[in-house]
């Protein structure tokens, strides 16, 4: 059977058995009979670039999961500023501490290209976590894999010795989780702009744009539009330490 084509040109993923993303979501692992009565309670559909899943204070709904495309969690101060807390790739679920401690959402979510999302309401959800003791123990190791990169991201911020350091470990950590090893270095697909860099780890464009700069004259990395080559990953990580001055 071909595959049916969707809203943006989007490939319809029409059942988690169906999923290219098999093997790595956190309910990829599931029982077949498990999975079956998860794929039966999930609704989807097609978002644009821009679509915002939800909002910051309001009460969780369900469960989100992206089946494909790409989307960014964000917090916003009172004051107005932004920060980029964390990148979500295709095979993720979004909301779901909010969703197991019926508390606000921390954080809004928005999509950054045209996106299938599947989503589970939250009763029919909890009631399924309830009849299936599997599940419930692949969502506890989901959960303590957001607070580890959630402790990650507030040492990144809190604790990196300059902004040089923050975008080192940035880029490597990219590197680490998303990026392709090939000849000349480790190939990273960023598609970000130097703004939304900077959001992520909370330093300004002007010094993005500053010490991005500052690496492609040391040769430690390489930029091609939308993508960075990691040229020097040792480099990098000796900057992590250090506190060079700009």
């Amino acid at each position: 059977m071909s595959p049916v084509s969707g809203p943006y040109n989007l490939t319809v993923i029409e059942s988690c058995f169906g999923c290219v993303m098999r093997e790595e979501g956190v309910f990829c692992h599931l029982p077949h009979a498990s999975l079956t009565q998860l794929n039966s309670l999930r609704m989807n559909a097609f978002y644009p670039r821009g679509a915002v899943l939800f909002v910051q204070g309001e009460s969780p709904r369900g469960l989100f999961i992206l089946c494909s495309g790409h989307a960014k969690l964000s917090s916003n101060s009172k004051d107005g500023q932004s920060i980029t807390l964390r990148h979500v790739e295709a095979g993720e679920v979004l909301g779901l501490s909010n969703l197991v401690s019926n508390t606000p959402y921390l954080a809004s979510a928005e999509t950054l290209e045209p996106s299938q999302v599947s989503f589970i309401p939250r009763l029919p959800f909890l009631q399924f976590l309830r009849s299936n003791p599997d599940v419930s123990l692949s969502v506890a190791r989901h959960l303590s894999m957001e607070l580890h990169k959630a402790w990650e991201q507030t040492n990144l911020l809190a604790l990196a010795p300059s902004a040089q350091a923050k975008l080192a470990h940035f880029l490597l950590a990219r590197g680490t989780d998303h990026g392709q090893q090939t000849a000349e270095g480790v190939h990273v697909a960023l598609n970000m702009t130097h703004e939304e860099i900077a959001r992520s780890i909370g330093a300004s464009r002007e010094s993005v744009t500053r010490i991005l700069g500052d690496f492609k004259q040391r040769r430690l990395i390489r930029v091609n539009g939308g993508s960075v080559i990691i040229l020097e990953p040792q480099e990098l990580r000796s900057v992590m330490t250090g506190s060079p001055a700009f």
